[in-house]
């Protein structure tokens, strides 16, 4: 892929450089947790640090679907003509304008935002097996649901690499072995009308395939494939006390890795907001939102509190 830099990219490394701010002056150590194979778990929180601090200060929607796309910068989607669906909601909800991605290339992002962790990876190599928590075994530990829903993988609980245009490097749950079969579902499992969005689990991931999540397909591919599969419950969420989160793996392989973030539906105050994120922040929100331990990096970060 080509290198970028963008105009904006001196404010991209001010907003890099609060969060690694955050990062030190919250653990006083390194980004990631040692050890590779499995994810910290909330003991390896900060000293003094609560596993849930900021719990309170963070909405329970009944319902929270994450949809991952690909390798592309904030600037080539927000504002940009291909992407009109996006837009759209970026100007619905909360749009953060200094969102970045922990690594290159795909795969570690996708761990660091599941688990805490990039799990020691630096490329996108398969398949792999972590023994770690992960968000999905916090949620079903809760007693709370969770599910990914992966489009044109063959069938419910693959654990092939590739299947058409499957990639697995994508499906960071499969990874992890104490997320049952049953809740690696296919992209076809997930409900089309409202009675359905009802039935959700608390927390859903879906990964369009590589020609709809922008990394092989065009933008505007992966903007008319979310208008079409997404929008029915993006409506449905903002009266059903339940939130759409939109987010990148990576951007284009930049140098600053900045990346457009959007969460919209119920509580959540429309709004551009320039506060630093990251993917173990986004994890960090989630946790807090049902009252889960902060996994790996997630502990070293506070959750999302101003958007609500």
């Amino acid at each position: 892929m080509r290198i970028r830099i963008t105009p904006a990219a001196s404010a991209a490394a001010l907003a890099v450089a609060a969060l690694v701010a955050l990062s030190a002056c919250s653990s006083g150590g390194p980004a990631e947790p040692t050890g590779v194979g499995s994810s910290a778990s909330a003991s390896a929180a900060p000293s003094g640090a609560s596993p849930v601090a900021g719990a309170a200060a963070v909405p329970r929607p009944a319902h929270v679907v994450v949809v991952m796309e690909e390798n592309h910068a904030y600037d080539e989607i927000i504002g940009s003509p291909d992407a009109p669906y996006l837009n759209a909601l970026a100007a619905q909800g909360a749009s953060f304008t200094a969102s970045y991605a922990v690594a290159h290339p795909s795969e570690p992002n996708y761990l660091a935002l599941f688990s805490g962790s990039t799990q020691g990876l630096t490329d996108d190599s398969c398949p792999h097996t972590f023994t770690g928590p992960s968000l999905g075994s916090e949620l079903l530990g809760a007693g709370l649901g969770f599910a990914g829903f992966s489009e044109s993988m063959p069938q419910t609980g693959f654990t092939g690499c590739i299947s058409g245009d499957y990639a697995r490097r994508h499906n960071p749950w499969v990874d992890f072995p104490d997320v049952p079969a049953a809740d690696n579902r296919t992209f076809d499992a997930f409900p089309t009308d409202t009675a359905g969005y009802a039935k959700l689990p608390t927390v859903s991931f879906v990964v369009p395939n590589v020609q709809h999540d922008m990394h092989d397909g065009t933008v505007r591919q992966g903007d008319d494939w979310l208008r079409a599969h997404l929008s029915g419950y993006a409506a449905w969420a903002r009266t059903h006390d339940s939130l759409l989160v939109v987010t990148w793996d990576e951007d284009d392989n930049g140098p600053a890795n900045h990346i457009p973030t959007l969460v919209v539906g119920a509580g959540a105050r429309p709004g551009r907001y320039g506060e630093p994120l990251d993917h173990y922040r986004l994890l960090r929100t989630l946790e807090a939102s049902y009252g889960l331990p902060p996994l790996g990096v997630a502990a070293q970060r506070a959750p999302v509190t101003d958007i609500w």
